[in-house]
């Protein structure tokens, strides 16, 4: 089973290039992780599922082959395509910019030591003192020799937020997501996305993680991911 970020990173360059128009841009991505999303040869598919002049939903979905050679979707995505505007006389962001600029970051990383493998070792990774903030940069491509979008580069990166904002002791605790939405006002501009991570449990097995998304010249948007918490055996 992989982590969660490269499988939506593909699932967002399959929608981004599925019927592209000139002046339009995903403003929000829904992944819904339907089961363990093996690390193998993986099924991209993706189509307009509801056309319109200004507005469109565009679908995805990633299939794994199971041992027998049934195909299995092991995740799927909505994303809404939206035509632009001229706005920037308006434009306005509610949450002030993440402090700190990347490369002079030295406070200690809040990703629990036992996840420092796979995944996390292919995204260069800085923290902000005070709270769960990182900026995060991703150090591999999702499609080799191809450059990531700026849609793509920020879904490569959205997934890191749970384990950023992790409350519980994971040797204690498994508080798998679910899904990830992101919400993007604004196209992220550079390498880095930056993090600032909230993580709330309920009493009954359920949590809801939640992020400010940036990048260097300020917020982008926002992140959610549905947590299914429970104790370890």
């Amino acid at each position: 089973m992989q982590h969660g970020a490269p499988p939506s990173a593909l699932l967002a360059r399959a929608v981004e290039r599925c019927a592209p128009r000139a002046g339009t841009r995903i403003g929000r991505l829904t992944m819904e992780i339907l089961g363990p999303i093996p690390v193998s040869e993986i099924e991209v598919r993706a189509w307009i599922e509801r056309p319109g002049k200004r507005v469109e939903m565009v679908a995805a979905e990633l299939a794994a082959r199971q041992p027998d050679g049934t195909r299995r979707v092991v995740a799927t995505a909505r994303a809404w395509r939206i035509a632009n505007s001229d706005t920037a006389a308006v434009a306005l962001a509610a949450d002030a910019p993440l402090p700190t600029h990347p490369e002079d970051s030295a406070a200690p990383s809040p990703i629990p030591p036992a996840w420092n493998v796979g995944y996390v070792k292919t995204v260069e990774l800085k923290a902000v003192h005070g709270g769960r903030r990182v900026w995060v940069r991703p150090l591999t491509t999702v499609v080799d020799d191809e450059p990531m979008t700026p849609l793509v580069r920020a879904l490569a990166v959205a997934d890191i937020a749970n384990g950023i904002g992790a409350q519980l002791d994971p040797a204690h605790y498994t508080f798998l997501n679910t899904d990830l939405t992101v919400d993007l006002y604004r196209a992220p501009e550079g390498d880095w996305i930056g993090l600032d991570v909230g993580t709330s449990i309920g009493p009954d097995g359920l949590g809801l993680c939640s992020a400010v998304l940036f990048d260097e010249q300020g917020a982008i948007g926002r992140s959610l991911q549905t947590l299914e918490v429970r104790p370890r055996d």
